[in-house]
């Protein structure tokens, strides 16, 4: 190939790419570098390459050229080569490459082998369910949380470990504290604990707050209905005031537990005082 019809499909490939023709683009791309690997651009074609494949999830691919994206990237910089091979890397499991991925961007993470398991303090994610859910996660690595609230869309539970983009989309402020919201890349390992739903009345609210502290120390979920806030897309995507406060009263109760273990507490619970708590209609909703 001549370099002179090298331009011209690198021209075709940044045209399609800004008519998000991924797939298309990124084929364009690849046959430029199969001649022309190492010039001092290819970086940038091999990047521009694999974050296609990461727009049309084929991780495979992603994975593929992510690898020659980063090899000819600079080190410790936070060069995003390197972001985008740690998150195709982890979802195909190669864990040695995104540490090595990460340790390249400028993370530094605790020493290990194997699945990645650190405490990276909670964020947010915004469930790829189309219903626009944002739920609690505890970051397990910079692209990996384990959800720590109970969601109420159909088919997602508490437990479950998602896979998240890097670039935040909104922010969730809770007592001065900011978290980021991300983007579901895909759901990474489900949960097996059901959801069901209970009519609770709780004289107080803080005989609410004792009924999600009294799950939560099993490591189970509770979700209030007042503890809930429904925001328009703008709204979601942007930085939002968030009090995790409940409220007096009856509603309804999400719960992440296996039923007889949610009879219980819930029994536990009613019992601690004489008046002002009960509940009733638990059933499995998912």
């Amino acid at each position: 190939m001549r370099k002179s019809e090298a331009r011209e499909l690198i021209e075709q490939a940044r045209a399609a790419w800004d008519a998000e023709e991924w797939l298309h683009a990124a084929e364009l791309y690849e046959r430029v570098l199969a001649h022309f690997p190492d010039l001092e651009v290819s970086a940038v074609w091999w990047y521009d390459a694999a974050l296609a494949h990461k727009f049309l999830r084929n991780w495979a691919k992603a994975y593929e050229l992510g690898r020659e994206a980063a090899a000819r990237s600079p080190r410790g910089e936070g060069d995003p080569a390197y972001w985008n091979l740690g998150i195709a890397a982890t979802v195909q499991r190669d864990w040695a490459t995104a540490r090595d991925a990460w340790a390249g961007f400028g993370i530094e993470l605790p020493d290990g082998e194997g699945e990645i398991e650190a405490r990276l303090g909670y964020a947010c994610v915004r469930l790829d369910t189309g219903a626009g859910e944002v739920v609690w996660i505890e970051r397990l690595c910079p692209t990996r949380g384990r959800v720590v609230s109970v969601p109420v869309t159909g088919g997602r539970r508490f437990g479950e470990i998602v896979v998240h983009d890097g670039e935040p989309k909104g922010e969730r402020v809770v007592e001065g504290s900011t978290y980021p919201v991300f983007e579901e890349l895909l759901l990474f390992e489900a949960s097996e604990l059901p959801t069901l739903e209970v009519t609770v009345a709780a004289g107080e609210a803080a005989d609410l707050e004792a009924l999600v502290e009294l799950f939560s120390g099993h490591g189970f979920g509770a979700e209030p209905a007042s503890s809930l806030r429904v925001l328009c897309a703008c709204c979601s995507e942007g930085t939002h005031e968030q009090e995790r406060a409940v409220e007096a009263g009856t509603q309804q109760v999400s719960l992440a537990a296996p039923e007889g273990e949610a009879r219980r507490l819930l029994e536990r619970w009613a019992g601690e005082t004489k008046t002002g708590r009960s509940w009733s209609g638990l059933a499995a909703v998912g």
